[in-house]
């Protein structure tokens, strides 16, 4: 019977895997509502967590007290989850300044009534200082009775901040244009919330007492005779980066162009850099968006040899010199036909017939009309690419020049049409500054040039006040402008780990000197990411996970720490982990080498969410190394005989590293749960990348169960199934991103 109860909740757990991977599909062709939340797919869990709790009693499970509570934490869970479906309410309600509603619409768009009125006192907008960026956004209002009208509760609703009150919650939702009204989220569900937080807390301690219970089955793993002996490998330092980077300097030097265009002196150009600016809704140095500037059009933060600050003003004083420099890089090969450019790089004169007609106004214009054009995102890319330094020479990028209006900082460059309580000589220096800078420029006067700049830094600081960043945050700034060594860490991690990688399925031996330089290798990569990472949070002044770069760095960043945690028993973690560090860096610059730094949307300011991100980014690598060490392993039963007893302690390490790589993402998952019933009132929602990291969790808890699935005590099984479901990890982080989509395809 016991056998028959197990292979049914394995069977159930598979449907549910299949069910979930198809849900994620059919629901992004079809829309929501066709698979969760049915009843058909509550049943289908229903079923799973009976038949587990009786399989788990068969067992006597409750014997181990670790094991049954882990096991029943996520029974409980699901029974919260059952709780809210059934009785849980979540909606919409929508009020104006003054007035008061006791009405919300659900999310099936039928109204519900509230037992209680809602009263919008006051809404606001908190920005980030000094700009016009939303930090927050601040509702207060007041509950009053149905009755007469008495005041029951008075709060303040905001991004992350819950007013709650007897068992109902209210969460920032949305505003009206005119900052009048307010679209607030309700959530009614005391008991279902209260049951699935029970879970959670339990889970959480369950996962610590497994680590020191001395009856775990991960204390006798690392008690395995394999891993006794401190077996090192020899590795092989091969750094194969100049070849490469010297066939892109030739490609650069063969893009040069024979004259060179005129530039202001680097130390002149470097106090433009030095000015404030406002730019992408923060203050930030000039010389940030000089870099920007220069990235978009050059496809490298320098060009030619000249820094970034003598490319941004060479476009702005010698505009006419620059205009026929080859320094657009033209990705597309359609764009590149139609501009009628041989390499890569084309100059802005190429953009324009010899009769003066635009070469890609045609095919903008049918991309504009809706209508389908051969690789039309690449001829919008370099149509981009064009506009740039149009913009800058109009004068309209420049936000250099700040006035206060009210409580309000606003920033004008000296094209914009001006504030009209500006006095005269402040309106004068504005439109005029720049114009006789352009003078001193034409004679060569680069001494009263850099005075004007002084002027004009000392006015930016009298104006703008307090809301300047610290003196220490614009330096740290500036200097993390000045790292450009992200590609060549990467080009030499992901050389040196694969070659040392092979090297050891060949022939593991030991070999001291090589460890070390590995060592010194690792050290090195480590000492930089922490450094970028470091600067890129105080100057982000928010911890840098919030897109695809900073996650896919802060990965790498792991992989170089794991690898020094690991190498005592793990002799795979030196290559794994280099390997690993150059192909998250490599796919970290796929979309762009070093995105902006942003102001954080709102709801995105939470420290649950910088531990969901890290937690989740940390289990992957983990994921990753027993990925390589099941690579590892097939590749020595192809290439040797005798790697029995390699390929069982490799199977001893990866099934170690397993427990904390499922642990940290049943984690994270559930972090990102807790901060995603604060800022939107569900737990739980569905989404593409929530669904896929269910499914990676439940795809690799299949082998924590040796006992009750045999084929994972075979350690070729072991490494196949984990190279295999690696394909899950790939999928969630990727496959959502640029696929799936949803709320998540920003992470």
């Amino acid at each position: 019977m016991m056998k028959i109860i197990k292979r049914i909740s394995f069977a159930l757990l598979g449907v549910i895997l299949l069910a979930l991977v198809a849900a994620t599909v059919l629901e992004k062709i079809y829309g929501t509502g066709y698979i969760y939340g049915t009843v058909p797919f509550v049943l289908l869990w229903m079923a799973f967590a009976l038949f587990a709790a009786v399989y788990l009693w068969m067992r006597k499970v409750w014997k181990h007290f670790g094991t049954a509570l882990l096991h029943f934490s996520f029974l409980l869970i699901l029974a919260g989850a059952f709780i809210t479906w059934m009785y849980g309410e979540q909606g919409l309600l929508h009020v104006r300044k003054g007035s008061d509603t006791s009405m919300f619409t659900n999310h099936e768009g039928v109204p519900k009534v509230l037992p209680f009125h809602v009263r919008l006192d006051d809404f606001r907008v908190v920005y980030y200082t000094g700009t016009r960026a939303p930090m927050d956004f601040v509702s207060t209002v007041t509950l009053l009775s149905g009755g007469n009208g008495d005041s029951l509760a008075r709060g303040e609703v905001a991004m992350n901040r819950i007013f709650p009150y007897r068992g109902y919650r209210f969460y920032q939702s949305g505003y009206d244009v005119d900052g009048e009204g307010v679209t607030l989220a309700v959530s009614h569900d005391p008991c279902g919330i209260a049951v699935t937080y029970t879970g959670y807390v339990l889970l959480l301690l369950s996962f610590a007492g497994f680590f020191f219970s001395r009856r775990s089955r991960f204390r006798r793993l690392l008690k395995h005779p394999l891993l006794k002996r401190n077996t090192t490998v020899c590795l092989l330092l091969f750094c194969l980066h100049a070849a490469p980077a010297a066939g892109t300097q030739a490609a650069a030097q063969k893009e040069k162009p024979v004259s060179a265009p005129n530039v202001l002196p680097r130390d002149v150009a470097a106090q433009f850099g030095d000015l404030y600016v406002l730019y992408n809704d923060r203050i930030c140095p000039l010389q940030t968006l000089a870099k920007d500037f220069t990235l978009k059009l050059y496809g490298r933060s320098s060009c030619m040899g000249l820094t970034p600050e003598q490319v941004f003003t060479g476009w702005i004083f010698y505009y006419s010199s620059w205009k026929g420099q080859p320094v657009f890089r033209i990705k597309s090969k359609t764009a590149r036909q139609l501009l009628g450019i041989h390499g890569q790089y084309a100059s802005l004169d190429d953009f324009y017939s010899p009769y003066s007609e635009y070469k890609l106004e045609q095919p903008l214009q049918k991309i504009h009309l809706g209508e389908k054009v051969k690789d039309g995102k690449g001829i919008a890319e370099a149509d981009e690419k064009y506009n740039l330094p149009l913009i800058l020479y109009s004068g309209k990028l420049l936000k250099i020049y700040p006035h206060a209006v009210g409580e309000h900082l606003h920033w004008y460059a000296q094209g914009d049409d001006l504030a009209e309580d500006l006095a005269d000589d402040e309106w004068f220096f504005v439109k005029k500054s720049f114009d006789y800078m352009h003078e001193m420029v034409v004679k060569k006067d680069y001494g009263g040039l850099s005075e004007m700049l002084v002027k004009l830094k000392a006015y930016q600081q009298k104006k703008a006040g307090g809301a300047l960043p610290s003196a220490h945050r614009f330096k740290a700034e500036k200097i993390y402008n000045s790292l450009h060594y992200t590609k060549f860490f990467a080009m030499l991690c992901m050389l040196t780990g694969l070659l040392s990688f092979l090297y050891y399925c060949n022939l593991p031996v030991r070999h001291k000197k090589a460890r070390a330089g590995l060592n010194v290798l690792l050290v090195s990569v480590f000492l930089y990411l922490t450094l970028v990472i470091g600067l890129r949070w105080y100057v982000g002044n928010h911890v840098p996970l919030s897109n695809g770069f900073e996650t896919m760095q802060f990965m790498a960043w792991c992989a170089v720490l794991l690898s020094f945690l690991l190498q005592g028993r793990f002799y795979l973690s030196l290559p794994s982990g280099l390997l690993l560090c150059g192909l998250t860096l490599l796919v970290a610059m796929l979309g762009e080498s070093n995105p902006r730094i942003t102001q954080l949307m709102p709801v995105l300011y939470s420290p649950l969410l910088s531990i969901h991100v890290a937690v989740i980014m940390v289990s992957y690598s983990l994921f990753a190394f027993i990925m390589l060490n099941g690579l590892a392993a097939m590749i020595l039963s192809l290439m040797k005989n005798d790697s029995a007893v390699q390929i069982e302690r490799l199977h001893a390490v990866s099934q170690i590293i397993l427990y904390p790589a499922v642990f940290l993402l049943a984690t994270g998952i559930f972090v990102g749960a807790v901060w995603a019933n604060i800022s939107w009132g569900r737990y739980w929602g569905w989404d593409p990348k929530e669904v896929w990291a269910l499914v990676t969790m439940l795809v690799y808890s299949l082998a924590l169960h040796p006992d009750s699935l045999p084929l994972f005590r075979r350690p070729m099984f072991f490494h196949v199934f984990a190279v295999v479901a690696f394909f899950s990890v790939l999928i969630t982080y990727f496959g959502v991103n640029f696929i799936l989509g949803g709320m998540h395809s920003y992470a």
